[in-house]
């Protein structure tokens, strides 16, 4: 029961003076109960540690044995002087030629096969993310006011609304469909649905084609991401109609991923890649809007209402070796977490009809505590890869410490003790942060966690007030805002983190080959300078 309570926040909400009933005219307060983000590097699972570390030896075995043998060899030659040295050579290349010139077969054909068998790393060359048009433009106040109009609403659910709105992190710039707030008429058609992506993805992909001077033909690999619409022919089919791609290109239409998505699809193309070298992958991630928006009066499901908002993005990655000169960056990890095994998890984002039929997106009140634990199964995998030597000495002596020698409380201590484990400090592993805008509160409580500065977490509270919550594509959103401001250099490390319905937890880190100049086509350009706020 105190591990329960641990888990909980009050607030007192002011409701204004009743204006019925047996109170009318005096104030009326509420208590709102909430479930908090978990505490969750105060009890990281050892099993994930022992997976980050299995990631990290198993591909890096060669690595270490390799200091070995050069210290034996050095050592041996190091024995003799040089002209020992050259008369032991001269002398077993005379008696042995044959021996000898069988090694140099053997080493050559070792180079050789380790060269050619080994992942080729993958860039990314360029990206390019869609800025909506004006005319989509709506801020708070119109929100209320157009989703009052449309009849669609009673005024406790607009009032829910206009006050999550008010605290969710979003700006009055943000953008989405005004098909949404049509008075009667159903938004989620194949029809509108086809228009509000199609418009998003062909404008993120001219952009992406122009930047880079590719020609859609040259793609070899296209994995389209989109979690609520998925239209006969897919997303994917439609950006190969449209550019007339080629007819053997390996094309991958991702659905009902959720946020993290745009992550998994860089996955999936990375391997398309190293099944198939020598080529280009594009990578588009977006949302329709109009399919996540909520008619009805259940609560749960209107909260999607107030955070999703119109984006898109488009990547272009390759492994061919002479594209290093021009990419920006090179991935280097990418760590996968799936929670769908536990029922809670599964349900925690979940789309179904209320009770008067009416489709939407469910968000569980438990969604915070569950993203906690993916979200603490992640970080302890990806810990052992990125971490310096230092932090993983720390962390895992003290893992142990806790795990060999449990602290023993009492049942009337607190949850935490003076036992703590040591919790890594991540940014000495990255420079740059991309967290999934997904609302003020989650970024809270990562930037306590994750103990973050704000400058950390910049980016992401930048997104999320301009642009909102645009699924999984706002951690492309967040790296453009970096780009803009010019913080990326040579050898920077760049975190993206994010998670979705499942449930998922997706980390991927990217490393800056060049320093990355301050772009000429961004969707910052016109808003860069008013970031951060309050500057």
């Amino acid at each position: 029961m105190a591990k329960e309570h641990a888990l909980l926040s009050t607030e007192i909400v002011n409701r204004g003076v009743e204006s019925s009933g047996p109170d009318a005219g005096s104030l009326t307060f509420s208590v709102r109960v909430r479930r908090r983000l978990p505490d969750f590097l105060q009890s990281v699972n050892l099993k994930y540690v022992k997976l980050g570390y299995h990631y990290m030896i198993s591909h890096g075995i060669y690595l270490m044995t390799l200091p070995v043998l050069v210290v034996i060899f050095g050592a041996e030659i190091g024995s003799l002087t040089k002209e020992e040295l050259w008369q032991k050579v001269w002398d077993e290349a005379s008696y042995d030629l044959a021996t000898v010139l069988a090694f140099f077969a053997v080493l050559v054909f070792t180079i050789s096969l380790y060269i050619t068998s080994r992942p080729r790393p993958v860039y990314l060359i360029d990206f390019a993310c869609y800025l909506p048009p004006e005319e989509n433009k709506v801020s708070k106040e119109e929100f209320i006011t157009l989703a009052r109009k449309s009849g669609k609403f009673d005024e406790a659910s607009l009032a829910f609304q206009s006050r999550i709105l008010q605290s969710s992190g979003l700006g009055d710039e943000t953008y989405m469909p005004r098909s949404v707030f049509a008075p009667g008429v159903n938004c989620a058609t194949m029809k509108e649905g086809r228009a509000e992506t199609s418009q998003a993805m062909f404008a993120a992909l001219d952009e992406l084609f122009e930047k880079c001077r590719v020609r859609p033909k040259d793609v070899s690999v296209l994995v389209v991401n989109c979690s609520l619409f998925n239209p006969t022919p897919s997303l994917s089919a439609m950006i190969v109609n449209h550019y007339k791609m080629r007819g053997n290109i390996l094309s991958y239409n991702l659905g009902g991923m959720g946020c993290s998505a745009g992550i998994i699809a860089v996955d999936l193309a990375r391997d398309m890649l190293q099944a198939n070298p020598g080529g280009y992958a594009v990578v588009v991630s977006t949302e329709a809007v109009s399919f996540t928006w909520y008619g009805g009066k259940r609560r749960s499901m209107l909260i999607p209402n107030c955070f999703f908002r119109s984006g898109c993005s488009a990547a272009l990655l390759s492994n061919r070796r002479r594209d290093f000169r021009r990419a920006k960056y090179s991935l280097e990890h990418i760590v996968r977490t799936h929670k769908g095994a536990d029922e809670r998890s599964f349900r925690s984002v979940y789309q179904e009809e209320d009770e008067e039929r009416i489709k939407g997106l469910s968000i569980s009140r438990d969604l915070l505590e569950v993203g906690g634990h993916a979200l603490k199964a992640n970080i302890t995998t990806l810990g052992p890869l990125v971490l310096p030597f230092s932090e993983q000495l720390l962390f895992f002596a003290a893992l142990l410490y806790r795990h060999f020698f449990p602290s023993k409380q009492s049942a009337a201590s607190p949850p935490a003790s003076t036992s703590a484990p040591y919790i890594p400090d991540y940014k000495r592993a990255f420079e740059h942060f991309c967290m999934h805008a997904a609302s003020r509160e989650v970024l809270d409580h990562l930037q306590r966690n994750l103990d973050l500065t704000d400058a950390n977490l910049e980016a992401s509270r930048a997104v999320l007030h301009r642009f909102g919550n645009t699924s999984s594509s706002s951690i492309w959103y967040e790296l453009a805002y970096l780009e803009s401001k010019g913080k990326v250099r040579a050898g920077d490390r760049v975190w993206q983190l994010a998670f979705g319905s499942g449930f998922k937890c997706n980390s991927a880190v990217w490393r800056a080959v060049r320093r990355v100049r301050k772009p000429t086509r961004s969707p910052w350009l016109g808003s860069i300078d008013r970031y951060p706020m309050g500057n």
